[in-house]
């Protein structure tokens, strides 16, 4: 079997880090990190999202407040709660949850963020400093992508790493930033998308995995060579009348059939999942330090 790459345990690592520094931050400084979510709409997968999000940040010791929107709030609303928050020194990280509700303008809103707030990295000032290998705040789900590689004693440099998916979320940042001369990226990126020829052909020769398709278990065994690691991006719901909700969360990539021919996967749930919530806080303190530096 496989080396089953552990994001929950390592999230919970990082976790309980940046705890440590928050408190030091409060003891030394008089400072302490808050982080302020945006909600539109009343998706129930994005609101327990927020809840897991608020809890995470009160078990460091981050102040978080939400702000929560009806669907059909007019984008003006959103737009002037977020230039109130912008001003708002308490404030060190601003969050805009997605997806928005049909209608309203995602690029407009989140170009609102304050550059030196948007801890979700979604800003086209720090997305432009990703592509340049410029330091500014990283998407989270990349960040804990390279992190949970990284902190499982394994590397990027020199990889053939395959990507699939090339959504602005995971797919365009994480390529972005595994391409970059330093010592956690510095690998060779294939970006492959649903324009592809041959996804398999791509897939098989990839070194490195990552798979965030939004499909279940659309990656199979003949997809993937022999000791290959695999990155699981997906999160998606799929029918179990034996589970207690009715259904089950499953990944892009078929595990089962996978596991048994590659050198190390990561699970779903349990792998970049949690990562990407200890990353937000990170990208938070980060906000909070260089905001009192």
């Amino acid at each position: 079997m496989p080396r089953i790459l552990d994001g929950k345990k390592i999230a919970a690592e990082i976790r309980q880090e940046i705890k440590k520094a928050v408190e030091k931050l409060r003891l030394e400084e008089g400072v302490i990190p808050g982080i302020a979510f945006v909600t539109a709409g009343d998706d129930p997968a994005s609101l327990a999202y927020v809840t897991m999000k608020e809890r995470a940040c009160e078990e460091a010791g981050i102040r978080s407040w939400q702000f929560l929107f009806p669907p059909l709030t007019h984008e003006e609303a959103l737009l002037a709660k977020i230039k109130e928050l912008n001003g708002n020194p308490g404030v060190h990280g601003i969050l805009v949850q997605l997806p928005l509700p049909v209608g309203l303008d995602r690029y407009r809103i989140l170009s609102a963020v304050s550059p030196e707030k948007d801890v979700d990295g979604f800003h086209p000032v720090n997305m432009g400093k990703l592509l340049l290998g410029h330091e500014g705040f990283y998407p989270c789900t990349p960040m804990g992508i390279v992190e949970l590689l990284i902190r499982s004693g394994m590397t990027w440099r020199g990889k053939d790493v395959v990507i699939a998916g090339r959504s602005a979320i995971v797919g365009k940042p994480l390529a972005a930033m595994l391409m970059q001369r330093r010592r956690e990226a510095n690998a060779t990126v294939t970006l492959c998308h649903t324009g592809t020829r041959d996804l398999a052909a791509h897939t098989r020769r990839a070194e490195i995995l990552v798979a965030a398709i939004g499909k279940a278990r659309f990656i199979k065994a003949d997809m993937v060579s022999e000791g290959a690691t695999i990155i699981d991006v997906g999160i998606n719901r799929v029918e179990d009348k034996t589970a207690e909700r009715g259904y089950r969360l499953v990944g892009d990539v078929d595990f089962d059939e996978v596991a048994p021919k590659v050198a190390a996967i990561s699970p779903v749930p349990g792998g970049v999942g949690p990562m990407t919530i200890a990353m937000l806080l990170s990208n938070t303190l980060k906000a909070a330090r260089d905001e009192h530096r």
